[in-house]
């Protein structure tokens, strides 16, 4: 398949987005740029930039990879982009709303029940229970591909706890740092204030008995999660405290934090601990990465938690297959970015057609993320996809299958020079009383030649992402 590169189309040189920076990158030493990649591995090394890859002994602490070559998008493009994203956010709020509530999309028909109620992301614990301002996804990321100029797709949500954003921001202040410049000469639009964005948008959703300006925190699973450095850097930028279960407890109705002059209340929590490990008395009693008794400080509706629990069901990739479906029953409308065409494996008919074009397909753990769990049909050998197609056999609910995209590709920094690698795109939204998109989001990129996986965890590395400000 032949991809779409977004800098270079054709033989007649860049597109639009890119003139400028191209005509910059003429006069640009090979040796000097060379130079600024290693400048670059330096500051994310000096920062701490980096993630844990689970299952590997040696080098769990990875640097994340990055490349100097920027992603750009004009702003007509992320126009587009930004009322296609609100309008799924919208329907994604509605839609949570409903299932723990009326229920009236399993009423209608659009939706089969079967796919809520044996769904392992579904709380009944939420039924009912109405999260403060009604928002159930205050942080969202949607993974968007390009497969040409004007076809983009949605490839999937996270609307759990999505992650990311603070290579985004790392990203765009390394390449401030390294090229300054760069930004006199090409006009890019802001990332840096996401911090001050997202402790505003959480103090939105502040409980409604909370006078004045509500306590914030960050919950995290502690040191060895693989996302710790995102967890403390943005603590540290909103200016709030990052705590771990040990630190908190339920005092008097309400989740308090240890401080050395005691424990203080907190009003809004953004968690970063899965649903099973929040609260030991209502999941998983072995957990101690939660808070006891904090689903029922939530039930009284005396904090709020970031995402709410049960958001997990959003991001299921079962459901995803759903989306236009979803998004034409809440909005009204057609949606404005599409899904890529997905075949259900708990259907049989859908399996056996996955069964037998396994290597023309990618097929994904409906709960799967990371790029783990999955085949990559026309990149495995046979022997991988006969090991598979036995999983897929014994648990065919647990799989969704879509055709392999050929995915639009962005120019790297190579030691020969530029050459095209696959990309993908995740924007970050905030939902409070109002829908914020920062205007760019993390470029994730397969570094290795002809991969299609941009995962970090999977070999993949990062760009800057620049929205031109026309």
């Amino acid at each position: 398949m032949t991809a779409f590169d977004e800098m270079f189309p054709g033989a007649s040189g860049p597109r639009r987005p890119y003139a400028s920076y191209d005509q910059w990158l003429k006069d640009q030493d090979p040796g000097r740029l060379t130079e600024k990649m290693r400048d670059a591995e330096s500051v994310f090394r000096k920062t701490g930039i980096t993630f844990a890859v689970y299952g590997e002994e040696e080098a769990a602490e990875r640097l994340i990879p990055f490349d100097i070559v920027p992603r750009i998008i004009s702003g007509n493009e992320w126009r587009r982009l930004t009322l296609g994203i609100e309008q799924r956010v919208q329907a994604l709020n509605a839609f949570l709303d409903d299932i723990y509530h009326r229920q009236e999309i399993l009423r209608s028909g659009r939706l089969p029940r079967e796919l809520i109620a044996n769904n392992v992301a579904f709380l009944p614990e939420m039924i009912g229970l109405r999260p403060p301002a009604g928002v159930y996804t205050h942080i969202i990321g949607v993974d968007i591909v390009r497969i040409s100029e004007d076809e983009f797709y949605v490839l999937e949500d996270n609307a759990r706890t999505p992650s990311g954003v603070s290579y985004m921001l790392e990203n765009r202040e390394t390449m401030m740092q390294l090229f300054p410049e760069l930004f006199k000469r090409v006009k890019v639009r802001p990332v840096e204030n996401y911090p001050q964005l997202l402790r505003q948008s959480l103090a939105a959703v502040k409980p409604h008995n909370v006078a004045g300006a509500p306590t914030i925190a960050v919950l995290t699973p502690g040191s060895f999660n693989s996302a710790y450095f995102e967890h403390a850097f943005l603590a540290d930028q909103m200016g709030v405290q990052l705590v771990e279960g040990q630190d908190l407890r339920v005092v008097d109705g309400h989740v308090a934090m240890r401080t050395t002059e005691g424990y203080k209340q907190i009003d809004v929590l953004y968690r970063r601990v899965d649903d099973d490990y929040l609260d030991p008395l209502t999941f998983r009693a072995d957990s101690a990465l939660g808070v006891p008794g904090i689903m029922d400080v939530y039930r009284a509706g005396n904090i709020t938690i970031a995402n709410a629990p049960g958001t997990g069901i959003a991001d299921d990739k079962a459901i995803y297959s759903y989306m236009p479906e979803i998004i034409e029953f809440y909005t009204g409308r057609k949606p404005i970015l599409g899904n890529i065409p997905t075949w259900r494996c708990s259907d049989p008919s859908s399996l056996s057609y996955v069964q037998e074009h396994l290597h023309e397909l990618v097929v994904k753990e409906v709960h799967g993320s990371g790029g783990y769990g999955m085949l990559v049909g026309p990149a495995a050998s046979k022997k991988e996809r006969e090991a598979f197609a036995k999983k897929l056999a014994a648990r065919p609910s647990n799989y969704i299958a879509q055709p392999t995209l050929s995915l639009s590709t962005c120019p790297i920094l190579t030691e020969k020079g530029l050459a095209p690698r696959h990309v993908d795109l995740r924007p970050f939204v905030l939902v409070s009383d109002r829908i914020q998109i920062v205007p760019g989001g993390l470029t994730r990129v397969a570094l290795k030649e002809g991969s299609l996986v941009v995962n970090s965890s999977q070999g993949g590395g990062t760009k800057d992402t620049w929205v031109l400000d026309d």
